[in-house]
């Protein structure tokens, strides 16, 4: 502070000496009585420490500023801290999220190799069944052909024997009917 007064000092006692006329030590002239009041001020200024206050207060306020900023500086590391640990968890859910959907196509698709064989095994027990159902229908019209075929040889047969048939013939065959019957009863 000591440097900016003394050249303050010498300027403003230059000038006004060479802008005066007449005897500058003197109480009339104006500029000396300025000049004096200035550095009386000055003195004023110098023995109260205002300058050291004043240097003080700016110190004061850069040691602020530097707290502020160590504090800006420790939040900006907190952030970047945050951020990277938001980061990390925003790839590990997307991670997850992956191996999620990956677990799901893969039961998706055992679910539907399930089905495919599920599918088969059904269309087998069907087709068994038809085949089956196939094979009793089979029986069952070789059964009444069978049958309409013995019902008609008979009914044939009968017509043959009665058309062939003379009333001896029908007596005698009648009384052998019973002698058989009789000896398998008794």
């Amino acid at each position: 502070m000591n440097k900016l007064i003394l050249p303050a000092v010498f300027g403003l006692t230059a000038s006004p000496a060479f802008a005066a006329s007449g005897n500058f030590w003197s109480l009339g002239n104006t500029d000396f009585v300025v000049l004096l009041g200035f550095l009386l001020f000055l003195g004023v200024l110098a023995y109260f420490k205002v300058p050291g206050l004043l240097g003080g207060l700016l110190d004061k306020r850069a040691e602020g500023i530097r707290d502020e900023l160590d504090e800006a500086r420790k939040l900006r590391e907190e952030a970047q801290t945050l951020l990277a640990s938001y980061e990390r968890k925003s790839r590990e859910v997307a991670e997850q999220a992956e191996r999620i959907v990956a677990h799901a196509k893969q039961e998706a698709e055992l679910a539907a190799e399930q089905a495919k064989e599920d599918m088969k095994a059904s269309v087998e027990r069907r087709l068994l069944a038809a085949e089956s159902q196939i094979a009793s229908a089979e029986a069952s019209a070789v059964k009444e052909v069978r049958d309409t075929a013995a019902r008609v040889a008979v009914l044939a047969a009968q017509d043959v024997v009665a058309g062939q048939m003379t009333a001896v013939d029908a007596g005698k065959l009648i009384d052998d009917s019973i002698a058989e019957v009789g000896a398998k009863l008794h």
